[in-house]
């Protein structure tokens, strides 16, 4: 598999592009849809909510946990995720300017 070669974008293309890779899955939209309308930490429901497995669920918590939308905090054998509201407002100003650029442009056709 090639490189990417990310060396030739900008930074603003490369971190809307992280973005997205961030909210390409269903499971992890309903995810961050499921944390919003909690508006709390939730520990456990999230395997129950989703009809996945632990492990698929796991996985894809590590990757909104990479990309920084969730935090987790361990309680007891468990850990306890939330939406972590400094990348969410992040991701929000980034991605509202970008659809915001390209809504303002002109049509070509």
């Amino acid at each position: 598999m090639g490189a990417t070669k990310s060396d030739l974008f900008t930074k603003q293309q490369n971190d809307i592009a992280n973005m997205a890779k961030a909210l390409a899955h269903p499971a992890r939209i309903a995810i961050l849809q499921y944390l919003v309308k909690k508006n709390a930490c939730v520990c456990g429901d999230l395997v129950d909510e989703l009809g996945l497995a632990q492990a698929t669920t796991s996985q894809h918590l590590k990757e909104l946990k990479t990309a920084g939308l969730i935090q987790g905090t361990i309680e007891g054998a468990s850990v306890c995720y939330c939406i972590n509201p400094k990348v969410w407002n992040q991701y929000h100003n980034i991605l509202g300017a970008f659809f915001k650029e390209a809504a303002e442009a002109k049509s070509c056709c």
